[in-house]
């Protein structure tokens, strides 16, 4: 529950503390007098969004604290696991400052945290009605949420939008990579055809250089063959040839090393050079036999390196090596484009997967959605009686979603359209809201709502801002009770300007505006004894001195057993 607010600077309030009690409290006083300033403090303090204008004019800052004292309960302590952040004697201080000039702070136990970190705390434990929440009862789309929360669905609904949203995006997925797949296809007829091409050349490593090489010796015989002749020709056996006149210097030489030992190793050199000369001789006569121009052979040789040399124009690369990686790169990219072809099967698989799982769950949240209606519906009616609705009818109505030709359609909340109807008066068959609601009537079909989600909600603290507008009389009374009952289980906080709402509290607060130093600013106090009568009597005429008004007032206050 809430115990204590602590506010500077924020709008019309410079320095404001209040102390909250269990039970039923109570906020009065007059029009702009700042009620709802004190609610937006709170809020602030809960993880609302703040701004610079909410700092009082002149200060550099504003700052709230709240002290909000806890019951552990398993989601608090996933709170709790999750920021590593823990209670101190049963009681949370929350800090939050607005600066003028930047980005404000936010801290839990002295522990800097996001906002976002706060709101989750704050949903657990803190639940606001706004002055103009009532109003979302126009919008169906709230009603969807109010059953959901009242059968317990929240966070099963949360995971099926989520599977719902991945089935939407795998659906944009597959659309994408079906626009592909003509595009996708011709890039693989492309690829499937340069490699069957390119294989069916059959291209060896380095022949391409061989032919190259082959071509100019063929292109060149005849001038070939005359110079090895050549060559043979000066080192022949004939008499004038090197052969014949080296065989006789070895001769020589062999006299010589008989003469001159030392000689000897001279002429053994000569002979084993003489021997490779031969061998050489040999080698340059076989090479002359083998040069011959074959026509064919040449045909051959020209149309090989001319259907490469097309090949490698064709596909823009270099040389014959070059084309066998581009044979390999085309294998690899048609891999990749049969690889694309699997992930879209697998999309697939997982599509229909997730179809069948989403059409199974939408069923069963459909089930758990009728039979939860059923009993928010005999639950809210029982207070709206409470309520001063005693002839109120309530339902809850669920109608499949189907599109033009009649078939059911699954959303991202399931299969239901779901509206609340009313029908606020006998005879009458129940209708839309926003069709047979009054101001007064829609703030009571709210407050029956939250009284009866807050019966299973773990949220301890309810604050309802200005619940009264639309009603007065006998009506106004029954909301009083109804939110002393609903106080007997939770704290709650309200703001009225009703005095026969505000006798029903344990902890009145008034709020008033006065001026201080030439200055407006806002007073927060709690009432008791004469001032309480006092200030009930002008929430009943506008005149708390009044004679008739202090007796009304101390009339309404006793009949609630208010001892003074």
């Amino acid at each position: 529950m809430l115990e204590r607010i602590h506010i500077r600077n924020f709008a019309l309030m410079d320095e404001v503390t209040v102390e909250f009690r269990p039970g039923f409290n109570v906020l009065s006083g007059e029009t702009g007098a700042g009620k709802s300033i004190l609610i937006d403090a709170l809020s602030l303090a809960l993880g609302q969004k703040g701004s610079a204008e909410n700092i009082r004019e002149g200060a550099s800052e504003a700052e709230v604290n709240a002290v909000l004292r806890v019951e552990e309960t398993a989601e608090l302590r996933e709170w709790m696991e999750k920021y590593g952040i823990t209670p101190e004697d049963n009681c949370f201080l929350i800090r939050r400052v607005l600066k003028a000039g930047g980005r404000g702070t936010v801290s839990i136990q002295s522990v800097p945290v996001t906002r976002t970190a706060l709101s989750e705390l704050a949903e657990l434990l803190v639940d606001i009605h706004g002055q103009h929440e009532h109003q979302s009862l126009f919008r169906t789309a709230s009603h969807r949420k109010f059953l959901d929360s009242f059968a317990g669905l929240e966070d099963r609904v949360k995971d099926f939008t989520a599977q719902f949203t991945e089935l939407t995006n795998l659906g944009r997925q597959l659309e994408a990579l079906e626009k592909e797949e003509s595009e996708t296809a011709r890039e693989a007829e492309f690829l499937r055809f340069a490699v069957e091409e390119i294989q069916e050349v059959k291209i060896r490593k380095g022949e391409e250089k061989e032919l190259e090489h082959r071509q100019k010796i063929m292109a060149r015989s005849e001038e070939l063959a005359v110079e090895l002749e050549g060559v043979l020709d000066a080192v022949s056996e004939a008499r004038s040839g090197a052969l014949s006149r080296l065989r006789g210097a070895g001769e020589k030489l062999r006299r010589i090393s008989s003469i001159d030992a030392s000689a000897g190793s001279i002429q053994e050199r000569f002979e084993s050079a003489f021997i490779e000369l031969e061998d050489l001789v040999q080698d340059i006569r076989v090479k002359r036999d083998d040069v011959e121009f074959n026509p064919e052979e040449m045909e051959a040789v020209d149309s090989r390196l001319s259907r490469l040399g097309t090949l490698e124009k064709k596909y823009g690369v270099p040389n014959a090596e070059a084309l066998l990686e581009y044979s390999e790169e085309c294998v690899r990219r048609l891999e990749g484009l049969e690889g694309r072809g699997d992930e879209r099967r697998k999309l697939q698989e997982r599509k229909v997967e997730l179809q069948n799982r989403i059409s199974a769950e939408a069923a069963a949240i459909s089930r758990e959605r009728r039979k939860a209606s059923s009993a928010m519906r005999e639950k809210t009616e029982l207070r709206l009686k409470a309520l001063g609705m005693g002839d109120a009818r309530f339902s809850v109505e669920l109608e499949g979603k189907q599109n033009n030709s009649g078939k059911t359609l699954i959303g991202p909340y399931g299969l239901d359209n779901v509206e609340f109807l009313l029908s606020a008066n006998r005879g009458e068959s129940p209708k839309p809201l926003k069709s047979v609601a009054s101001g007064g009537e829609l703030s009571r079909v709210m407050l029956a709502l939250k009284s009866v989600l807050g019966e299973s909600d773990i949220v301890q603290t309810m604050v309802f801002d200005e619940v009264d507008t639309g009603i007065g009389g006998e009506v106004a009374r029954a909301v009083g009770e109804h939110l002393h009952l609903l106080s007997g289980s939770k704290q709650v906080f309200c703001i009225t300007h009703l005095a026969s709402i505000a006798v029903f509290a344990d902890n009145h607060l008034k709020v008033s505006k006065s001026t201080v130093d030439g200055r407006t600013v806002t007073r927060v106090e709690r009432v008791d004894g004469s001032e309480r009568v006092k200030e009930v009597a002008r929430m009943l005429a506008g005149d708390q001195n009044a004679e008739a008004s202090l007796g009304h007032a101390a009339g309404l206050l006793k009949e609630r057993g208010w001892q003074g």
